[in-house]
């Protein structure tokens, strides 16, 4: 199937919005032309197929700006993404009982939250040779946890998977983003962008969509923290993906080894050339798929997940879907769904049934149809290899 933009037109022949969801809210449509007439963006939105409403800006956007940026269009946990490694472990060679690989996860890598009671030397290493120099005066509290929490998972929709794909092959699997300093250094930036438009009268439709100008001073100490912020989540992701490599070791009880490693942002921004244009495209919700560009697109904790290739389709900004999409809110969700329709889904595959009353937001059936999604995002990525979980595990509380 080979899918087209969806153009959705406003006030007159003005294109605002570009939309590959064949299966998208109201209110999410709604969101999306908002944050297209606010003054900072520069073009039209890019809507991906997982699209769904989020603070300020819809989840699954692509938004350019040229001299601007909006923190909340970034979002509060900043480079938040996934990372999946290819090892040479057929699935015959897992054990029999995968129960031991999920306890050693839980061990392994702090989740919830849960951070490294003390923190490890890698992240002291690392916390060294990448020094956060912020402008923002944040409270001790506010950075005592970066090296704690360096290498931890975290919660919401945060899993660690081992996967099998369609020729046998295991793959480790996980999600996670910049964790608490992240979202402190988002959540005062954010503020800071409120204060100065309503200081300057600026016209907002809505104020998550508060915005600095390149000529405003919040706009390089934003800039500054946000690249550190992205760098500290791939450097997270990195860590956690070590440790997890280790307990497969240690379970399968022979070396493993490391074919190839994908590690890609969805919140984040960065500066492109489009059009002969130099844009900050910011991605929230959304994954780079640039000719050559491999991704990581997870489905839900019950659902399959799929390693990409990019097909660097101008209209959509060389962008894809980063997930499945939610459907429901977490309330909604808890309301909405039982335990024994949870654990049916969940058949087949290790994970925490015992916390399946804690986990019900995140059942599959919360979330969108990921095949609907892969389908709809045929002309912005090519499926390189589709991953079905034998383990799951998520933060808890």
């Amino acid at each position: 199937m080979t899918s087209t933009a969806r153009d959705i037109r406003f006030d007159g022949d003005l294109e605002r919005v570009r939309s590959w969801a064949s299966d998208l809210e109201e209110n999410t449509m709604q969101q999306a032309l908002t944050s297209a007439r606010c003054e900072a963006v520069s073009g039209p939105i890019a809507l991906m197929p997982d699209a769904h409403w989020g603070m300020g800006a819809t989840v699954g956007s692509v938004i350019p700006t040229e001299s601007a940026i909006i923190p909340a269009a970034v979002g509060v946990d900043i480079g938040c993404g996934m990372i999946a490694v290819e090892t040479d472990l057929d699935a015959s060679g897992l054990p029999d009982n995968l129960g031991p690989i999920l306890r050693g996860i839980g061990k392994t890598i702090p989740a919830g939250f849960n951070r490294h009671y003390k923190t490890q030397n890698t992240a002291l290493d690392w916390l060294a040779k990448n020094p956060l120099s912020t402008d923002l005066e944040l409270k001790s509290q506010a950075t005592s946890k970066m090296g704690a929490q360096l290498g931890t998972l975290g919660g919401g929709n945060h899993f660690v998977e081992v996967s099998i794909d369609e020729r046998d092959k295991v793959w480790a699997v996980l999600h996670s983003g910049s964790r608490g300093i992240g979202n402190i250094l988002a959540r005062e930036h954010i503020a800071a962008a409120r204060t100065l438009c309503g200081q300057l009268e600026r016209a907002l439709e809505d104020r998550d969509l508060a915005y600095f100008l390149d000529t405003d001073p919040g706009f390089n100490s934003y800039i500054k923290d946000m690249l550190w912020a992205q760098d500290y989540a791939l450097e997270n992701r990195e860590q956690m993906m070590n440790a997890l490599l280790e307990v497969i070791r240690s379970e399968v009880g022979r070396p493993v080894k490391e074919l190839r490693r994908i590690n890609c942002h969805h919140n984040y921004t960065e500066r492109e050339t489009h059009d002969d244009r130099e844009l900050w495209i910011t991605r929230k919700g959304a994954i780079r798929a640039d000719v050559g560009d491999m991704g990581v697109i997870p489905g839900s904790m019950g659902t399959n997940s799929y390693i990409v290739s990019g097909l660097g389709n101008p209209e959509s900004y060389r962008s894809a879907a980063h997930g499945a999409g939610r459907r429901y809110g977490r309330k909604a969700a808890k309301r909405a769904f039982d335990v024994a329709t949870f654990e049916a889904a969940m058949e087949g595959r290790m994970w925490q049934k015992s916390k399946a009353k804690e986990l019900l937001d995140e059942s599959p059936m919360a979330y969108k149809d990921i095949a609907a999604v892969m389908d709809d995002q045929a002309s912005l990525v090519q499926i390189e290899h589709e991953l079905h979980a034998v383990v799951n595990y998520k933060g808890t509380k």
